[in-house]
């Protein structure tokens, strides 16, 4: 039996792993716009970071995580989302030390163990900002809005932002228990994991898919919003909409991540059924600290867009992904002595900047124009042993069939690009 790919996971090949390069180019061009730097961290962590950081209670953690023992039997999970490793970075490279505001992006793969589905994957990825440093309600309202850009920029329409905010752990302790009260007389109906979350995090019962008719009527976080969250909340709205960035308020948004304070939010589209979130994040006051320890702490906010679910949406709404520039240049060597050079003249163009190719595996002349045909080339150079005694090669134009002598001094030249335009 032949070895196959793990469950969950996919093999990007050429022709698709384009769209995945324009992705990521748009995400990098972006965030150079909006002054993010990149970070990379490891793939792989230590346990409790995740338990720590992302909450016990979450699905993530429960069921979710790809955990082993390694050779020296420490717990090490594969990285199941982007903020707690970068924040684990920050801290333990002291970075919340600097004088300005620490603004980072990351681009790459995630590991989560559930069932795949459309645009869900068992290793999949993202593209996540993080800011740290700041309280300011303009920063939430600028991580919102360069993920609202990201979308538009890429093409895809009739994206919608909803946004809530899910208080501080003060104001949560009082809604706790207004939603417990409101869930008590069906506790025995909910699920088993509702049941268990009854009790420590009754906000996740609202998250939950299987048990949302039960929580219709319940209690709104943001009628237990204390001022200085209503004051924040109604800054980050007046900052969007100064931005036109069109959103609508969600008051069940409760996002799948127990680090989350004042804002939540998340981007929906239509096209992959069902599940319609692309993205979101929020802010995570004190999620530095709790990773960090004493004297770490410092607010930040984020959010993760996953590229599966994009691809998916774009191929939905019919968006065309640019395709990548062709050759410029399909070189042919006819005889020993012209296949010689054409190596060199090959090697000389590339050096230049050139996009050319040529055959490696002897192929007759019409074979290789062939070859040129699909790789799409431009031109096409043919070199023959009497050309190259005579110092010329003839350049074919694809598209219209026109040809000229050039010599060979001109293209191995600097100069060599103007002859491709």
């Amino acid at each position: 039996m032949s070895i196959q790919k793990p469950k969950g996971t996919q093999d990007l090949l050429p022709g698709d792993v384009e769209k995945w390069q324009y992705l990521e180019s748009k995400a990098r061009d972006l965030c150079q716009r909006f002054n993010y730097k990149e970070i990379r961290s490891p793939i792989f962590e230590s346990t409790e970071l995740f338990s720590r950081g992302v909450g016990e209670t979450t699905d993530i953690v429960e069921k979710e995580m790809y955990t082993f023992l390694d050779k020296g039997d420490r717990s090490i999970s594969l990285r199941p989302e982007g903020t707690a490793g970068v924040v684990r970075a920050y801290v333990e490279n002291k970075l919340y030390g600097l004088p300005d505001l620490t603004k980072l992006y990351y681009v790459g793969p995630m590991f989560r163990y559930e069932q795949p589905q459309a645009g869900r994957y068992r290793q999949f990825h993202q593209f996540g900002i993080e800011a740290f440093g700041s309280v300011d309600p303009s920063i939430d309202a600028e991580v919102i809005a360069l993920g609202y850009t990201f979308y538009k920029e890429i093409g895809l329409k009739e994206v919608s932002v909803e946004i809530n905010s899910v208080g501080t752990p003060s104001v949560r302790t009082a809604y706790r228990e207004k939603l417990q009260e409101f869930f008590a007389p069906v506790k025995h109906l909910l699920c088993k994991d509702c049941q268990s979350r009854y009790d420590r995090n009754p906000m996740r019962i609202l998250d939950c898919k299987t048990d949302q008719k039960y929580g219709e009527g319940a209690p709104e976080i943001l009628d237990y919003l204390d001022e200085e969250c209503s004051t924040h909340f109604s800054q980050v709205q007046e900052h969007l909409t100064a931005m036109e960035i069109p959103y609508r308020i969600n008051p069940r948004l409760v996002r799948g991540l127990d680090y989350y304070t004042h804002t939540a939010f998340e981007y929906k589209a239509a096209g992959i059924g069902a599940i319609d979130t692309i993205g979101g994040g929020g802010r995570y006051n004190g999620l530095v600290e709790q990773i960090g320890g004493h004297g770490t702490d410092q607010p930040g906010v984020g959010l993760g867009l996953g590229l599966e679910r994009i691809l998916l949406v774009l191929q939905a709404q019919g968006v065309e992904i640019p395709k990548p520039e062709p050759l410029d240049v399909y070189l042919i060597g006819l005889g020993e002595t012209a296949e010689k050079e054409v190596t060199k003249l090959l090697h000389q163009l590339r050096v230049q900047g050139l996009k050319a190719e040529k055959d490696y595996q002897g192929r007759k002349l019409k074979a290789q124009m062939k070859s040129a045909d699909r790789f799409q080339a431009k031109y096409v150079a043919i070199l023959g042993d009497d050309e190259l005694a005579r110092g010329e090669i003839t350049l074919k134009q694809m598209e219209t069939g026109s040809q000229v002598i050039v010599s060979l001094v001109d293209l191995a030249s600097n100069a060599a690009k103007t002859l491709f335009e």
